[in-house]
């Protein structure tokens, strides 16, 4: 069964030389970690030998991390990338703003912002 995988990654590897390295990347994948671990991660990006998988959620996220440096050699060599690095994040989680001084604007309060929930005659926890 090894040689079969080994013999995949290798077709796999010369085939994909016409496309884009992301895209070489997303083919490589799912033979670089199996397809149950494929399903919960997403090539999004692929810059300056960076790759970031969006990650379904924080279970997947420690499995992948722990994992990071044998999915960047396995895609490294079916792909033939030169990927360095692999950053992983969790779907849906908060992304910083690409320009600072987006970041450093305040947003002003619209009237949903600034309306106070209802009020339960409960105390709540901080």
């Amino acid at each position: 069964m090894e040689d079969m995988r080994a013999l995949l990654r290798s077709s796999l590897g010369k085939s994909l030389r016409a496309l884009s390295p992301l895209d070489r990347l997303a083919a490589a994948w799912p033979v670089a970690c199996g397809r149950a671990m494929a399903a919960h991660g997403t090539l999004t990006s692929f810059e300056e030998a960076r790759l970031t998988i969006v990650v379904s959620d924080a279970a997947w996220l420690r499995q992948m991390s722990s994992l990071r440096g044998t999915l960047l050699a396995e895609l490294r060599r079916i792909a033939s990338v030169d990927l360095r690095e692999i950053h992983f994040e969790i779907a849906g989680a908060a992304r910083p703003a690409a320009d600072p001084r987006a970041a450093a604007t305040p947003a002003r309060p619209g009237p949903e912002s600034t309306a106070k929930p209802p009020r339960t005659g409960k105390l709540e926890k901080a």
